[in-house]
C-alpha cells in the first residue's frame, strides 16, 4: 500500500511539474523546425544552388566602376 501512494505522490508530482512540459514542447519544436530546414533544402537546395551561381557569375562579369 505503501508504494501505491508513494507512485501517486510521484505522479502528482510530475503532473504538476512545468519544467519538463516546457522542455518536451521546445523539443517538439525544435525537431519541427529542423524537418522543415532539411526539406526546404532537399526541395530548393538545386535551384538555390544555379541561382547563386548565375549571380556570382553576373557579378563577376559586370563593370562597377569600381577601381581594380
Amino acid at each position: 500500500m505503501l508504494r501505491l501512494i508513494t507512485m501517486i505522490t510521484i505522479f502528482t508530482q510530475f503532473k504538476r511539474d512545468e519544467k519538463g512540459l516546457a522542455l518536451t514542447e521546445y523539443l517538439i519544436l525544435l525537431g519541427l523546425l529542423t524537418a522543415a530546414v532539411i526539406a526546404a533544402v532537399l526541395l530548393f537546395g538545386e535551384q538555390l544552388g544555379l541561382r547563386w551561381q548565375s549571380w556570382a557569375d553576373w557579378m563577376s562579369n559586370t563593370d562597377l566602376g569600381a577601381p581594380s
